[in-house]
């Protein structure tokens, strides 16, 4: 199933290119950790203004004239896409011993649609920049799924696993510095207290310029070319072998479950700002604040996660997210006052924050580096899936039953997941090596 590095090579001589490998990867590391930092540190603080659950749902209700249904329609969309490429990006990567170029392709076009979605804002009346950025968003979706794998695969061979923790905990501790300022920023001076188009406009346009600034800073990476990859395989092919790859590897298959299960539970996530301005209103300055809080709390809450991780494994961190996400939706539904929200909310984003990192982390401790890709393709698939479902459900539930229904729902799923994980999946790194 792969693809030598020599003809016929011994065991001698795999165990000599491995070992070059690793000193590769150890003589390279300053620069490539320094050069994932700093990507981190500019993308991330972009797309949090896209992802957080604060302006993209404000500004859909905005402009769909109060529909909730349509918040958890446009915020699916964005999952759809990232349902529909893992999968292909895997296909795409697997065979390469050299990945980073296929990244740049994907994650350029993927930063083109966030100035779309901006630009649609300014150009297009309100019912036709609805209908576009449904569209964008869906286009950036397709294109996050395919980056989520590249650079991930692509941290999983420059960063060695114990050192991982804490890369993914201080990227996330600066990018929440930042994404807080930026936030601020856009709430206070781009929408102000009367909220407009072109405010939510102008914040998604610097969205743009700050991802691709941090695309920009991959350029320093040196990517070590592995001993061995797969033989090129067509994708149908490869899918075929999806259900071989699960049964071989029963921990990472209920893991993929578990995942999903859990991520359902973000199904209330463009709901919790939207029940929030119920009491507060949703003014610029009231956007800017909880989004401030939330990108904070995920700031300085990921050192924590980081260092956790390191020291006990991504699973406990994962595990520790979704208890943490559970008090707080519990906790929102019986907080009322700015002062009460703000505090609710930085749970939240902890929470959040402890769970994409774990739940991205733990995915590459599972299997061989062969079928990393793959792996990786699954488990985004599964979440994305979960993710696509999730809004649509939380859309409908909101607009039949209110904003409880959601929150209940979402923390049933959330127990779900971290129970299967709880019980059925051991710590990855107490296992034997395959």
């Amino acid at each position: 199933m792969t693809t030598p590095a020599s003809e016929d090579p011994t065991a001698a001589d795999r165990a000599s290119a491995e070992r070059a490998y690793s000193r590769f990867v150890d003589q390279n590391l300053t620069r490539n950790y320094l050069g994932h930092l700093a990507h981190g540190l500019l993308g991330q603080t972009g797309f949090r203004l896209l992802n957080a659950p604060t302006f993209l749902p404000a500004y859909v209700m905005f402009l769909s004239g109060g529909s909730n249904f349509a918040v958890g329609v446009i915020l699916s969309l964005q999952a759809l896409g990232m349902v529909i490429t893992p999968l292909i990006g895997a296909n795409l990567i697997e065979h390469r011993r050299r990945v980073l170029p296929v990244g740049f392709v994907a994650g350029g076009i993927m930063r083109g649609t966030v100035l779309l979605i901006g630009l649609a804002g300014l150009f297009l009346p309100p019912a036709a920049a609805l209908t576009a950025i449904g569209v964008f968003i869906l286009a950036f979706g397709l294109f996050m799924g395919m980056q989520g794998v590249i650079f991930n695969f692509l941290m999983s061979k420059v960063i060695p696993v114990s050192k991982r923790g804490r890369l993914t905990g201080l990227r996330n501790f600066l990018a929440g510095l930042t994404s807080a300022a930026v936030a601020w920023l856009g709430g206070t001076f781009f929408i102000g207290e009367t909220p407009s188009v072109e405010g939510y406009s102008y914040t998604f346009i610097m969205a743009f310029v700050l991802t691709s600034i941090g695309l920009a800073m991959l350029v320093v990476i040196r990517e070590p070319e592995p001993p061995t990859v797969r033989a090129p395989t067509p994708l149908g092919s490869r899918l075929r072998q999806i259900p071989g790859l699960l049964r071989e590897d029963p921990a990472f298959a209920r893991y993929v479950g578990a995942r999903g299960l859990a991520t359902m539970g973000r199904m209330a996530a463009p709901f919790y700002i939207l029940f929030a301005g119920t009491s507060l209103g949703l003014t610029g300055s009231t956007l800017g604040l909880l989004t401030a809080a939330f990108t904070l709390s995920g700031t300085f809450s990921n050192l924590a996660w980081g260092a956790l991780a390191d020291r006990k494994g991504f699973r406990l961190a994962f595990l520790a997210s979704i208890a943490l996400w559970i008090a707080s939706t519990g906790a929102l539904m019986m907080s009322s006052g700015l002062l009460a929200t703000v505090l609710v909310f930085i749970g939240i984003g902890a929470a959040f924050q402890g769970f994409q990192a774990a739940s991205m982390n733990l995915t590459l401790e599972f299997g061989q580096r062969d079928d990393l890709p793959m792996r990786i393709a699954l488990a985004n698939t599964a979440s994305e899936l979960a993710g696509t479902l999730g809004p649509l459900l939380g859309g409908a539930l909101a607009t039949a039953l209110g904003y409880d229904a959601v929150f209940y729902t979402s923390m049933a799923f959330l127990i779900a997941g971290g129970g299967l994980v709880l019980r059925f999946v051991p710590e990855p790194r107490k296992q034997p090596a395959p």
